[in-house]
């Protein structure tokens, strides 16, 4: 997909982050955009902006861990556009702590939005995406931990790892059938955004009772340390993200660096070594 003036674009997590990174440059594109949030008045923010600067653009509010919802968001689209050209199944949450420690809520919570949500995407809108028989494309937002398995951060690695094998799952399908519709996964890694705050989003039916544990508090200390240190912006990486939609190229590996701790692992792997920690340079392990 090579052209983006007048086209559609549908975002999840379009509130903060990545998300709102993606509605900017794609408004500076020309396209028409359909952003979605499960926060209203941080998508209402947006929305505002967007359209002030003469954006053509639409909020939904929409908790994509509910198929119902992200089907109506498809409609809402429909109705207002008439089609959907690029998708980015971008909503994402994060909790962390010993894996053991982590509770049932934590679990759905995570895999309900970073895993059902990009699910729900793929299934709602790739049929709308192939019946109009024009280039399109989707992109979803996994992370590098869903290419190694940093200590402390379970239940996220495992929802990301379940991106990545979605994602490289759906590109064979696509190839399979000859479609027009090309897909990217993209694996950023720490990048200030809102993830590290995203428990303030947590819906009420998977809060927990219970206080943090130790080892949760320490996780989320250190995620939030990494997270601002980052060296790359979210426009950054909304930069680097339509760059690859326009080369139609699948990984989107935003900081290469990592590229070594994920050779590590894969070497692991074939050696039937035990897990090297990727949070511990490889020399350091020797």
């Amino acid at each position: 997909m090579e052209l983006f003036e007048d086209k559609v674009a549908v975002i999840t997590g379009a509130g903060s982050g990545f998300g709102r990174a993606f509605a900017q440059k794609g408004a500076e594109l020309g396209m028409k955009l359909v952003l979605a949030d499960i926060d209203r008045r941080a998508l209402d923010e947006v929305v505002g902006s967007l359209a002030a600067s003469g954006a053509e653009v639409i909020g939904v509010p929409t908790d994509v861990s509910d198929g119902s919802a992200v089907e109506a968001l498809a409609q809402r689209t429909l109705d207002a556009y008439g089609k959907v050209h690029l998708l980015f199944n971008n909503a994402g949450v994060g909790a962390s702590g010993f894996v053991w420690e982590m509770s049932g809520n934590d679990w759905s919570w995570v895999f309900g939005v970073n895993v059902m949500g990009v699910a729900h995407g793929v299934r709602v809108f790739t049929p709308i995406m192939l019946a109009q028989k024009e280039p399109a494309h989707i992109v979803n937002t996994a992370s590098v931990a869903g290419l190694i398995a940093p200590p402390a951060m379970g239940v996220y690695n495992a929802s990301k790892h379940a991106v990545v094998a979605l994602t490289e799952t759906l590109y064979h399908d696509l190839h399979r059938v000859g479609a027009s519709v090309g897909c990217s996964l993209l694996c950023p890694a720490f990048v200030p955004t809102g993830i590290a705050e995203a428990e303030r989003g947590r819906p009420e039916r998977w809060r927990n009772e219970a206080l943090p544990s130790a080892s949760q508090l320490l996780a989320g200390r250190e995620i939030r340390k990494a997270v601002r240190s980052g060296r790359l912006s979210a426009d950054d990486i909304a930069e680097a993200t339509f760059d690859a939609v326009r080369a139609n190229r699948f990984y989107v590996i935003t900081h290469p660096a990592i590229m070594e701790s994920v050779r590590v692992r894969h070497d692991d792997i074939e050696q039937m070594r035990m897990p090297s920690d990727p949070s511990v340079p490889p020399q350091s392990q020797a």
